[in-house]
């Protein structure tokens, strides 16, 4: 770990430190067992009674808070391990809803700062399983116009004609047409609720994005490909260059304000210091499986991977065209789904005029 950028952790507002613990305690859920406070989970006790979210009972002091049920089992531990280590250290009680059940964590104690430590446990224990949660939803930018369709299938036919031949060219391993698209960034909603609120963020954008466009759709031409490794000769992943056709910069200023939005709500991790465009038109997590998502999921892994050559693609097809089109939405989009289009299922969206 860099020391002077250790990894941090974004709960309501707050900022936390995450100190790294020994990978094997999460490897396998089952075998996890709640170690007692990291430095990181420790607050002053003036700052710890500052939470106005808890209340005071006739018995003392008790706390509510929205866990998604998926991440119980992360709470309750081995035989009811981790939920007792957390009790006992905090001296508070720890009620959770049946599995599957939706609903609230309910934190109650005889001190209000017993309660408030033990929230601040809990929700550092939550948010680091939740980032080890697979990716539900995405933000995109639909590739998926007609024009660029039609360009899409005729790449595809002339690179099978021409460089079939070359190692690993196959017509698996390119993209369904019907899902092109660029990813502006991936989120991990693990119920309704958490849906809805991505929704509403995704609203709040609205008028940020229409003053960078002006209220008009934005013309985007497709042209050109390029490979993500550095040896061209065993490429896992081919994609389309996506420019805005006045040659403006509106196209990057929309993803990266749609990024920074989520960031900050606690909703997205950032990856990169400016968001990566691309339109991916070949991926070998496709080899002979339909179904693997294009966005850095799948059931193979990197070992299992087969690449491709993509020196001679690269040659015939560097300034190829594949269209032009307006682009006038962002949707977020839910993964491992189809629409009556082909594209994926939105969750909702946003246009730009």
């Amino acid at each position: 770990m860099d020391v002077l950028r250790p990894p941090l952790i974004n709960i309501n507002g707050r900022i936390y430190r995450r100190n790294i613990v020994e990978e094997e305690h999460y490897e396998e859920e089952d075998d996890f067992s709640y170690m007692g406070p990291s430095e990181s989970e420790e607050l002053a006790e003036d700052e710890a009674c500052d939470i106005d979210f808890i209340e005071q009972t006739e018995k003392g002091y008790r706390c509510a808070i929205d866990v998604p049920s998926v991440l119980y089992k992360y709470i309750i531990g081995k035989k009811g391990e981790t939920r007792r280590r957390l009790e006992f250290d905090t001296k508070t009680s720890i009620s959770i809803p049946k599995q599957g059940v939706e609903g609230q964590i309910v934190i109650t104690g005889s001190q209000k700062a017993a309660v408030s430590s033990a929230v601040t446990r809990l929700e550092v224990l939550v948010e680091s399983f939740r980032r080890k949660q697979p990716f539900t939803h995405f933000l995109s930018f639909p590739l998926n116009d007609s024009k660029i369709k039609e360009g899409f299938l005729r790449f595809k036919d002339e690179v099978l004609q021409q460089c079939s031949q070359d190692h690993g060219v196959e017509e698996s391993i390119f993209q369904n047409p019907a899902k092109l698209h660029l990813t502006v960034g991936t989120l991990a909603l693990l119920n309704d609720t958490e849906v809805r609120k991505a929704c509403e963020h995704l609203q709040e954008c609205l008028s940020s994005i229409r003053d960078i466009t002006e209220g008009k759709p934005l013309v985007l031409e497709v042209t050109g490909i390029e490979y993500m490794n550095d040896d061209p000769a065993m490429v896992d992943v081919l994609y389309a260059k996506v420019k805005v056709k006045d040659r403006s910069d509106k196209l990057q200023m929309i993803a990266d304000r749609l990024v920074e939005h989520f960031v900050s709500a606690g909703l997205m991790a950032r990856e990169w210091d400016r968001v990566k465009l691309h339109g991916t038109v070949m991926n070998t997590l496709f080899r002979k499986d339909s179904t693997v998502e294009d966005m850095g999921g799948g059931r193979q892994t990197t070992n299992e991977r087969e690449a491709f050559d993509a020196r001679n693609i690269l040659k015939k097809f560097a300034s190829y065209c594949f269209g032009d089109f307006e682009l006038n939405t962002v949707q977020l989009s839910q993964r491992y789904s189809t629409d009556c289009t082909g594209y994926y299922t939105s969750a909702g969206s946003i246009s730009f005029s």
